[in-house]
């Protein structure tokens, strides 16, 4: 018996005889998606640019004008860069500049790595020495340094009646040219290592702890698992942070703005409060531009030879 075949459906026609629907082009799809991804991203880049970029380049201008910023200004070349080598101060702030830089690696570098290495060993109380630390960077700079200030203060302060208990002092930490800047330093490292310390922390939390356990049963001591384990561990981290301290160090203006004004006899005068005094107090915006410049290019050269220099440190 034959077997009978159903009729075919108009959907069973074949799909040559079919209308094609035309369909968008994956080229033009890729164009108006880019075109799209442009829409939205040049607001950001003409904000960003007015706020950011323009500034750069408003300063780079004035740093060869002679202006007040009301008055129109007065292009005079290189006549600010010589005045700014001429002025003896320029000298002075550059070397009080580079002992901060130096005195501020020497004790506020290693003080966060060793800390994190203490607490790290601790189970107890974790979260509230974490909190401790961390306190003095919610505190505002400002709040802060007036409240070292009172412990500095010659006669009243806390450290000076803490000393005189064990028959120490007085001594004056702002007022001597010899200790000024030590006292600036101790207040930036105590008021800024506690992010430092927490992100020592959680880059020590990813050590694989079969590390620690290898030279454990190698009989090392917890200096050695220390030098041989976690510093190699945490090189990448200690060398980005390295890199945003001598940036921030360089740049110093709060403290010796506040503590001491630069003095005494300009012993605590920096780069970033020369800048300061030639704009707001000698009305030398020309100056002021030109340091601001040189600064930068300085900046700029130092964190590109730091960062080819330790190149090899994030793939290692």
């Amino acid at each position: 018996m034959a077997l009978l075949t159903p009729p075919r459906r108009p959907a069973d026609v074949s799909k040559e005889h079919a209308p094609r629907v035309p369909q968008p082009s994956r080229r033009g799809t890729g164009a108006r998606r880019q075109l799209t991804a442009w829409l939205f991203l040049v607001p950001t880049l003409l904000i960003f640019g007015l706020f950011a970029w323009w500034p750069i380049v408003r300063g780079l201008l004035i740093s060869f004008q002679k202006t007040n910023l009301v008055e129109p200004a007065v292009w005079v070349g290189l006549d600010n860069f010589r005045a700014l080598f001429d002025d003896p101060l320029l000298g002075t702030a550059v070397g009080n500049t580079l002992v901060f830089v130096g005195l501020g690696l020497l004790i506020g570098f290693p003080a966060p790595l060793i800390l994190a290495a203490v607490m790290s060993t601790v189970r107890r109380g974790a979260g509230v020495y974490r909190f401790l630390v961390y306190l003095p960077v919610v505190i505002p700079p400002v709040v802060a340094i007036l409240l070292w200030k009172w412990f500095y203060d010659p006669g009243s302060g806390l450290f000076n009646n803490v000393l005189g208990k064990v028959g120490l002092g007085p001594y004056s930490w702002l007022e001597s040219s010899d200790s000024a800047m030590l006292s600036l330093i101790l207040e930036s490292t105590w008021a800024g290592m506690g992010g430092a310390v927490l992100i020592y922390l959680a880059a020590m939390v990813g050590i694989p702890g079969e590390l620690y356990e290898a030279t454990e049963v190698d009989g090392a001591g917890i200096w050695r698992r220390i030098w041989h384990v976690m510093l190699p561990q945490l090189r990448s981290v200690i060398g980005l942070l390295l890199l945003v301290q001598l940036i921030n160090t360089v740049q110093v203006f709060t403290e010796p703005y506040i503590f001491t004004g630069g003095g005494p006899e300009n012993s605590t005068l920096t780069v970033l409060l020369l800048i300061f005094r030639y704009a707001f107090q000698d009305g030398e915006y020309g100056q002021a531009a030109a340091l601001s410049f040189l600064m930068v290019s300085a900046l700029a050269l130092l964190s590109a030879v730091y960062l080819r220099a330790t190149r090899s440190w994030s793939t290692s």
